[in-house]
């Protein structure tokens, strides 16, 4: 693609074209590349300034290795033997470079975008199994997996919602495979830095909004309007020509759906256990191994009996209900296809070596998610219920405390230890989280215990447990990796825990 074709695309024109050769937009890009390890001969390196590094200082990298253009912010010196084009938001150019480059995909797809700070996952791989059950092939990308053509793997890239180049990329790859349905999990990270800007969403989907990310966006007030730009992007003009009414999914239970009403300018379809909610949950049954529930449609009635346990997995199955239903699936076929979902890889995972006691893994890595599961378990459980948890460093401090408290309420022995730690002091992060603890009447070392390596804080966790007993293993679920300084140490609960297991049979 010609590189002018590409310019022409910025939804903002450039501030300047610096070293520009005659005829430069003439230039054939073969490839885009915000990395510059991945340029390849004849790329266009676009310099996207983080958090711990800036794409403008591989400038010297990228032409080595055969860039014939860059763009990004602004740069002191123009001293390059290859165009230069200043913008002023890179990440915007950097989502309107990829769309044209891969033909706006999302154009040719029914995109569904899933957000909330708890369930997303879940949600999103109840909302693809329905579809696919219902002859509607889709494609899904979330934090713990992937999926395309019957086939699904594990993102093991440590964003929940990747980049917008490898969005668009992987969009592409749907529509050449001829999927129709494109469910994505858009985090707030994901939505404030423009990574699922021209996804062209149809419909929009929440699950809660709790605390989360205060580290990054600053306020809740920050955070709910990150989760707000997707009900902003549903265009209620509907574009596509796939005959589809663009639709927003809302919880009826939840303090997002006041919060996120004022910005649908599309049909709302909301879902809970709430009275006035249209798609609603009635005559719960929740036992150890599957719930059961009555579900209310527009227009119609269903039961559903699903593996999921716990009354936060019917409101993520709500969710996926509306979703579907609205999108032509028939009642009999959501019936049968959440009768048929066994859950999660890294959600609620039974772990079984033959231990007289009960090991599960879970993602939650929030106050409401730790305090959920929890609540999940406790009545599971015949003996006592232990824990083991952390939480990130450099990321919300402030709901480290409020963790603590939680599992000092809800749990009868738990242990503080590293999640990612990353480049903070991991001690002061375990204290942090062990004040919570304190503050509801816990005493290190009698109820709890901080031991930042976890492989020692799961082996003593096991120690402790007995026959009838409950150990949840939460906050890394399906993660690959522990991160601890700059570095993306190989790490995974489920193996650990196996081995832990093992060792003492």
């Amino acid at each position: 693609m010609q590189l002018h074709t590409l310019l022409e695309s910025l939804e903002y024109p450039p501030i300047a074209i610096h070293n520009a050769r005659e005829q430069y937009e003439h230039i054939e890009i073969a490839a885009l590349s915000y990395d510059s390890r991945q340029v390849t001969p004849g790329g266009l390196f676009i310099a996207v300034p983080g958090t711990h590094t800036d794409g403008r200082r591989f400038l010297g990298d990228t032409i080595q290795r055969g860039a014939v253009a860059a763009l990004g912010p602004h740069i002191d010196t123009f001293d390059l033997p290859l165009p230069y084009i200043e913008v002023d938001d890179v990440r915007i150019a950097l989502a309107n470079l990829a769309c044209t480059f891969y033909g706006y995909p999302a154009h040719q797809l029914c995109t569904i975008g899933v957000t909330g700070t708890d369930g997303k996952t879940t949600t999103s791989n109840i909302i693809s199994a329905l579809l696919d059950g219902a002859g509607k092939r889709s494609g899904l990308m979330t934090t713990a997996n992937f999926k395309l053509c019957g086939q699904e793997w594990e993102n093991t890239t440590r964003q929940s919602t990747l980049e917008a180049l490898e969005i668009q990329q992987f969009l592409r790859r749907m529509v050449d495979a001829d999927v129709r349905f494109a469910v994505i999990e858009a985090t707030s990270h994901g939505l404030a830095l423009q990574r699922v800007r021209g996804c062209a969403f149809d419909v929009g989907v929440i699950t809660n909004i709790t605390h989360e990310h205060l580290d990054f966006h600053g306020t809740i007030e920050n955070y709910r309007q990150a989760k707000a730009q997707l009900f902003e992007m549903l265009n209620p003009a509907g574009e596509k020509s796939l005959g589809i009414q663009p639709i927003a999914i809302l919880n009826r239970d939840d303090v997002s759906y006041e919060v996120l009403k004022p910005y649908c300018a599309v049909p709302i379809l909301d879902y809970g256990f709430n009275q006035a909610a249209a798609v609603r949950a009635v005559d719960v049954q929740l036992e150890a191994n599957c719930t059961r529930f009555h579900a209310l449609l527009p227009g119609a009635e269903i039961d559903i009996e699903t593996q999921l346990v716990g009354r936060f997995n019917i409101s993520n199955c709500l969710a996926a209900i509306a979703t579907t239903y609205s999108l032509g699936v028939k009642p009999t076929d959501i019936e049968c296809g959440l009768s048929g979902i066994s859950g999660v890889t890294g959600r609620m995972e039974r772990i079984d070596e033959g231990q007289p006691f009960m090991v599960i893994v879970d993602y939650a890595h929030t106050p409401d998610s730790l305090e959920k599961v929890l609540s999940i378990l406790r009545p599971l459980t015949t003996g006592k219920l232990l824990a083991v948890f952390g939480s990130a460093g450099e990321r919300d401090v402030q709901k480290r405390p409020i963790m603590g408290q939680i599992a000092a309420q809800m749990s009868d022995f738990f242990v503080i230890t590293d999640e990612d730690p990353r480049e903070e002091d991991r001690e002061q992060i375990l204290h942090e989280i062990a004040r919570g603890a304190e503050s509801a009447g816990k005493h290190e070392g009698r109820d709890f215990l901080c031991i930042a390596d976890r492989t020692q804080a799961i082996a003593l966790a096991f120690a402790h447990a007995q026959a009838g007993d409950t150990v949840l293993l939460a906050g890394k679920g399906h993660e690959q990796s522990i991160i601890i300084g700059r570095e993306k140490i190989p790490w995974d609960d489920r193996r650990v825990a196996r081995e832990q297991l093992r060792l003492r049979l």
